[in-house]
């Protein structure tokens, strides 16, 4: 089962993991983590818990399940260079993370959601497997048999104020975008989870 980011799920992890702006405002409320204890809570953090939280944020953030993501891991572990990176570089890369990515839906739930209803092309041919590994230079596009019905009829103007990442390369008019490279340094320092624990949490 998919893990959903509901309001209780970010309160946990103290982030807004999908986005929305209804999450923002409920955080901004209530900016502590659910319970009875949650406001007065002063129980302190193993290095374990925080392994862990990082951990699930990351889980929880790209929709997957607790066999995909240790499998996901172990895969980038098990190559040569910096494991934190190449790890964010292989999340990034997938399907339905780079439709979210690209503003072509709101959450990833939504991206996995369209992606699984083969509802775009890979270079010319349908792919709707959400974890699929985008590479450089492939191009996706909307299917055109889809282009004018339901939510893609507003895709340019829905569009206008959307600043996709510096590794892809977007054309709403033609609905469509490039992957023309990976998540930058600084672009991967921006996702809200540290990902060296993440590497500690697996290599205990």
């Amino acid at each position: 089962m998919k893990p959903k980011i509901t309001a209780r799920v970010a309160r946990r992890e103290g982030v807004n993991l999908d986005g929305r702006p209804k999450i923002d405002r409920i955080l901004q409320k209530r900016s502590y983590a659910p319970g009875q204890h949650g406001p007065t809570s002063r129980t302190r953090q193993t290095d374990y818990g925080k392994q862990l939280r990082e951990k699930q944020k990351a889980k929880r953030m790209y929709g997957l399940t607790e066999k995909q993501f240790s499998n996901w891991f172990w895969i980038v572990a098990k190559k040569r260079g910096n494991t934190a990176e190449q790890f964010i570089k292989r999340l990034e890369s997938r399907f339905d993370n780079a439709v979210f990515r690209a503003g072509f839906a709101k959450t990833r739930a939504e991206a996995r959601q369209r992606v699984g209803h083969a509802q775009f092309d890979v270079n010319g041919k349908s792919v709707n497997i959400p974890s699929y590994l985008l590479r450089e230079g492939d191009v996706v596009t909307v299917r055109k048999n889809k282009q004018q019905k339901g939510p893609w009829r507003g895709l340019v103007e829905a569009m206008k104020n959307h600043v996709p990442p510096s590794w892809l390369s977007v054309d709403p008019g033609a609905y469509s975008f490039k992957v023309t490279g990976a998540p930058t340094e600084t672009e991967m320092k921006q996702v809200p989870f540290d990902t060296k624990l993440i590497v500690e949490f697996y290599s205990r």
